[in-house]
C-alpha cells in the first residue's frame, strides 16, 4: 500500500479571487503515457486532476501562423529522464484577444498546446471509460481551460474521463491571407481548428493510460466551443476521432473566404483588438478549401456529417448584438443586402413579441447562433439520433435581461464569470443552484456514457425526449429544488420553426 504524503500546495489566482489544490503523490494520481510519466492533484478523494501535458510540438519561432507538429515523444522522453513531471499547476493559456468590453487582451504565451485531463483515480487502461473532450468558447479570441473546472464533474460521475483543450486564439490561432494560398511557406490557415484536431489525434493515441476509452470519445463545446463542434462534424479528417458530439450554443459566425477577410493595415490594426461580435475582419475560422470545404450548414443540410449521437441547445434570449435589426445584422452578417434585411423585419414583426427589445433580441439570437439547434437537430434526427434542449436559467450575477448567452456556463462550471485575459471569477452556488448544476452534469455526462442523457440522469430529472421531425420535442433545463427538478419538457414552436426556415434560407449570405 502506498502511504498519502502531501507533494505541494498550488495558489491559482483567478479575478476575485484565490483557488488552492492540494496534490498529493501517490501511484492513483501518476500516469504512465510510455514516453513520460506525469503527476497529477488528487483534486478529490476519487478524482485526478493531470494538468498541462502536452499535446503537440510548441508553435513558436518558425511554426508560428502553421500547423501543429505531431507531438515528439522521443524528445519528451529524453528531456525528461524518466522523472515524474510535475502535472499539478495549470500551464501557460494561450494568448489572448479581447474580450470586447474594453479590455486590451494580450495576455498568454504561444506555447501553449496542452490539455488538462481529469481522471478516476486509480483508473488504468483496463477500465475502457468514456471520454468528454471539452472545448472552450470565446469567439475563438479569448479563453483558459482553468476558468472551465471539469475534476467536479468526475467526482460527481467517477466513471468517466474528461479532457479539455488549450488551443491557438486570435491572430496566432486564426490569420489568414490569400498568399498562404499561393506561398504556403507564409502560413496555415485555421491553425487554432487544427489544433483542436491535433489534440483529438493524440487523445486517441494515448487516453487509454488514463483509464479512457479513445473509441468512445464524445465533444462538446459551447459558444466558438460549439462552433468548433460544428466544424469537426463536417470537417474532412474527423473520421474515427469521437463517437458523439454536444453543441451549446453555436456561434453562427460567417466563415469568409481568405480573400473575402482581406483587410487594409488600418482596419488590421483595429480589429485586433475589435469585439468579436460583428467585426467582419476578426480573427475566426476561415473556408480555405481544404480544413473548411464548405459552410457548416450547407454540409449539414445536405446530410454530409459525422453519423453520431447529437445534443444540441441554446439559451433561451441569447443574443451577441441585440440592437436594431438594420444596423446589427449587416455589421454580423456583411453579405446581406438591404433587401435581405427588409424581409427579416418581415419575418420578425414587433407584433410577434412582447416588446421591441425582444423582437431585437430574436431576430438576431436566431441568425447568431440559437437556430443551429433547428438545423442540426434536424438532420440528426434524420440520420442518427438527436436530443434538443432550451436552457432557461438566468445567470443570477448577469446585468442583462433574460437568460443571456454563456448563462449555463455558471452553473456547469462553479459559478463562473469570464474576466479579462484568461481571468475567471467564481461564486459559491447556493443549495438550489448546486442541485441544478449536479442535474445539468448527469444529463450531459449519461450522454457521454450512453448516447442518451436519460440512461444516467438523476431520478427527479425528467425524461428528455428524442427530437424527430414528426415529434419537435425538447427539455427545457431550469432550476428546481435537490427534490424536486424544475425541467420540464415542451414541443418546439411552430413559428420559431417557420423563422428558423428563414434564417437557413439565408446560410449564402450569412456564410455559416
Amino acid at each position: 500500500m502506498v502511504p498519502w504524503t502531501i507533494k505541494t500546495t498550488t495558489t491559482i489566482l483567478f479575478c476575485g479571487g484565490f483557488l488552492t489544490v492540494t496534490s498529493l503523490s501517490t501511484s492513483s494520481n501518476i500516469v504512465d503515457l510510455g514516453y513520460a510519466k506525469y503527476q497529477g492533484n488528487l483534486s478529490f478523494s476519487d478524482t485526478v486532476a493531470y494538468l498541462g501535458i502536452p499535446y503537440a510540438e510548441p508553435p513558436i519561432e518558425d511554426r508560428r501562423w502553421r500547423a501543429p507538429l505531431t507531438l515528439n515523444t522521443t524528445r519528451v522522453q529524453a528531456e525528461t529522464g524518466g522523472k515524474v513531471v510535475d502535472a499539478s499547476e495549470y500551464p501557460n493559456f494561450c494568448v489572448q484577444g479581447t474580450t470586447g468590453a474594453g479590455d486590451a487582451g494580450g495576455a498568454g504565451s504561444e506555447d501553449c498546446l496542452n490539455v488538462n485531463v481529469y481522471a478516476p483515480a486509480g483508473a488504468t487502461s483496463n477500465d475502457k471509460l468514456p471520454v468528454l473532450v471539452y472545448i472552450h468558447g470565446g469567439g475563438y479570441t479569448f479563453g483558459n481551460p482553468a476558468n472551465t473546472p471539469l475534476d467536479h464533474w468526475v467526482h460527481q460521475s467517477p466513471n468517466v474521463v474528461i479532457v479539455s483543450v488549450y488551443y491557438r486564439l486570435d491572430s496566432f490561432g486564426f490569420l489568414s491571407h490569400p498568399n498562404f494560398t499561393s506561398d504556403p511557406a507564409l502560413g496555415d490557415y485555421n491553425v487554432g481548428f487544427l489544433d483542436q484536431t491535433e489534440a483529438l489525434k493524440w487523445i486517441q493515441a494515448h487516453i487509454g493510460a488514463f483509464g479512457g476509452d479513445p473509441a468512445r470519445v464524445t465533444i462538446d463545446g459551447e459558444s466558438a466551443g460549439g462552433s468548433s463542434i460544428e466544424l469537426h462534424l463536417v470537417a474532412p479528417g474527423q473520421d474515427g476521432l469521437f463517437a458523439g458530439a454536444i453543441a451549446q450554443s453555436v456561434y453562427r459566425t460567417p466563415l469568409p473566404s481568405p480573400a473575402q477577410q482581406e483587410a487594409s493595415v488600418s482596419a488590421l490594426a483595429r480589429a485586433q483588438d475589435a469585439t468579436f461580435n460583428g467585426s467582419y475582419n476578426a480573427f475566426h475560422p476561415v473556408l480555405d478549401g481544404t480544413t473548411i470545404k464548405q459552410l457548416p450548414t450547407v454540409s449539414i443540410q445536405a446530410g454530409e456529417f459525422q453519423r453520431v449521437p447529437l445534443m444540441v441547445g441554446a439559451c433561451s434570449d441569447e443574443t451577441l448584438s441585440n440592437g436594431p435589426i438594420e444596423q446589427t445584422l449587416p455589421l454580423f452578417f456583411p453579405q446581406l443586402t438591404p433587401a435581405d434585411v427588409a424581409e427579416y423585419e418581415v419575418e420578425y414583426p414587433v407584433s410577434d413579441f412582447i416588446n421591441e427589445l425582444q423582437q431585437r433580441q430574436t431576430a438576431t439570437g436566431e441568425s447568431e447562433l440559437i437556430c443551429a439547434r433547428e438545423n442540426m437537430g434536424g438532420a440528426f434526427a434524420n440520420k442518427t439520433k438527436a436530443f434538443t434542449y432550451r436552457y432557461n436559467q438566468r445567470n443570477p450575477t448577469s446585468t442583462i435581461p433574460g437568460v443571456g448567452h454563456a448563462a449555463e456556463n455558471y452553473m456547469m462550471f462553479l459559478g463562473l464569470n469570464t474576466g479579462f485575459n484568461g481571468t475567471g471569477t467564481f461564486t459559491p452556488l447556493t443549495v438550489n443552484e448546486t442541485a441544478f448544476a449536479e442535474e445539468l452534469i448527469a444529463y450531459w455526462l449519461s450522454f457521454v456514457r450512453s448516447g442518451d442523457p436519460n440512461t444516467y440522469k438523476l431520478a427527479r430529472s425528467p425524461t428528455w425526449p428524442e427530437y424527430t421531425m414528426s415529434n419537435k420535442s425538447r427539455v427545457v433545463l431550469q432550476e428546481g429544488t435537490p427534490d424536486a427538478s424544475g425541467s420540464v419538457t415542451e414541443v418546439e414552436p411552430q413559428r420559431e420553426s417557420e423563422r428558423c426556415a428563414f434564417v437557413l434560407g439565408k446560410v449564402l449570405k450569412q456564410q455559416n
